[in-house]
C-alpha cells in the first residue's frame, strides 16, 4: 500500500530538514533520504500533526530552537550500538591499547577515557568491562570514563543502563553478562559498580567542547562519517588538542584521519588500527609494540571473558 499522501515529504520540507540537521547536529544528510525523514519523523507527525508531516515540519519551522526541533533532531540521528561493536577494536583495546597505557600510567595509577558518541551506553559500558577484567591487580586504580552524544534521549537511555534481549544478545559475552547484570523481568540492568565507573555528558561535537581533562584514549568511532569534510578536520583537530601526548584514538572502522588531520598516524596493532599524535616518535612506537607483546599474557588470562567473535550473534543468549 502506498504511504498516504500527507506522510510524504515535500522538497522543500526534505530541503529544510537537512539544514537543521546541519545546523543542529553538523549531520550530513543525503539527497535522496527523504525515506529516512518520513520513518524517523512519522510518529512524531502522528503525535503532534495528526500524521501530517507538511503540518508537523510546519510546526519546526514556526518554532526555532525549540524542543520539538530537538525530539525532530534525536529522532533523525542514528544511535545504532550494540556491546563490543567491532570485535577486532576491542581485542586491539584489551590485548594492546589498555596493557600499554597500564604501564604509562603506572605512576598515578588513573586512566581517563572519552567515549565520544556514546548513544545509548553500550560502547562505554564495554571499555569499563574491558578495565575491570584486565587485571586483579588494578583494583586499586581510577578510571575516569566520559561517555558523551548529541542526544539528550541517547544519554537518557545511557543512564538506565537497562536493555533488551535483542541488545544484550548483540556481542555481550555471556559470561559477562551473569557477571556484571541483572535481571529485571524481561530486561538486563547493569550493575552500580559498573555504571559508576562512568560519567554521562550531553556533548556537541562539531561545536567547541567544554572543558575537559586531557583523555588517555578517545574513542571517536562511526560517527565521522555523518559530517562533511570541513567538520571532520574541526572535530579532529579539538580531539587532537584533547589526547595525552602518548594516548590513542580509535575511530570506526570506515574512518581515517588520512587526507582530513596530519597531526594523526595511523598504527597498526593486530587486526586493527589505532591513531597516535604525529609527533609520538618512533620510540613511543616501539614501546607500544614492545607492550603489545608484553600483553599477550594478561591476554590469555582474560580470553574466557572474551570468547572469539562467531557467526551468530546471539552470543549472550540466556534463558529465564
Amino acid at each position: 500500500m502506498a504511504p498516504k499522501p500527507e506522510s510524504r515529504i515535500l522538497p522543500a520540507d526534505f530541503a529544510y530538514v537537512r539544514e537543521l540537521l546541519r545546523s543542529e547536529a553538523a549531520i550530513q544528510l543525503d539527497e535522496g533520504k527523504e525515506w529516512l525523514v518520513e520513518a524517523r519523523l512519522g510518529p512524531l507527525a502522528v503525535q503532534h500533526a495528526g500524521g501530517s508531516l507538511t503540518a508537523f515540519i510546519g510546526q519546526l519551522r514556526s518554532n526555532p530552537a525549540s524542543s520539538l526541533q530537538r525530539s525532530a533532531v534525536e529522532a533523525i540521528v542514528n544511535n545504532e550500538t550494540c556491546f563490543f561493536r567491532d570485535y577486532a577494536a576491542f581485542q586491539m583495546l584489551r590485548e594492546q591499547v589498555v596493557p600499554d597505557l597500564v604501564k604509562r600510567r603506572a605512576s598515578e595509577k588513573t586512566l581517563r577515557v572519552w567515549c565520544a558518541a556514546c548513544s545509548s551506553g553500550q560502547e562505554a559500558y564495554s571499555v569499563a568491562m574491558v578495565l575491570r577484567e584486565h587485571s586483579p591487580s588494578l583494583s586499586d586504580w581510577r578510571f575516569r570514563i566520559l561517555a558523551t552524544d548529541v542526544s539528550r534521549q541517547a544519554i537518557r537511555r545511557a543512564a538506565e543502563a537497562t536493555y533488551n534481549q535483542a541488545e544484550i544478545n548483540r556481542g555481550l559475552p555471556a559470561s559477562l553478562l551473569v557477571k556484571y547484570f541483572q535481571q529485571q523481568g524481561t530486561r538486563w540492568r547493569l550493575k552500580d559498580d559498573i555504571r559508576r565507573m562512568v560519567d554521562l555528558r550531553e556533548v556537541q561535537l562539531a561545536r567547541p567542547f567544554p572543558p575537559l581533562e586531557t583523555m588517555d584514549l578517545i574513542l571517536l568511532r562511526n560517527v565521522l562519517i555523518y559530517f562533511d569534510a570541513a567538520t571532520k578536520c574541526a572535530v579532529l583537530r579539538r580531539v587532537h588538542d584533547q589526547l595525552a601526548h602518548d594516548g590513542y584514538l580509535l575511530l570506526g572502522g570506515a574512518e581515517t584521519t588520512v587526507h582530513l588531520e596530519t597531526s594523526f598516524q595511523p598504527v597498526s596493532l593486530g587486526r586493527s588500527v589505532a591513531y597516535r599524535k604525529a609527533t609520538f616518535r618512533a620510540n613511543g612506537l616501539a614501546a607500544a609494540q614492545q607492550a603489545s607483546i608484553g600483553s599477550r599474557q594478561i591476554g590469555a588470562l582474560l580470553a574466557p571473558a572474551f570468547p572469539a567473535r562467531t557467526n551468530n550473534h546471539r552470543v549472550a543468549r540466556v534463558r529465564r
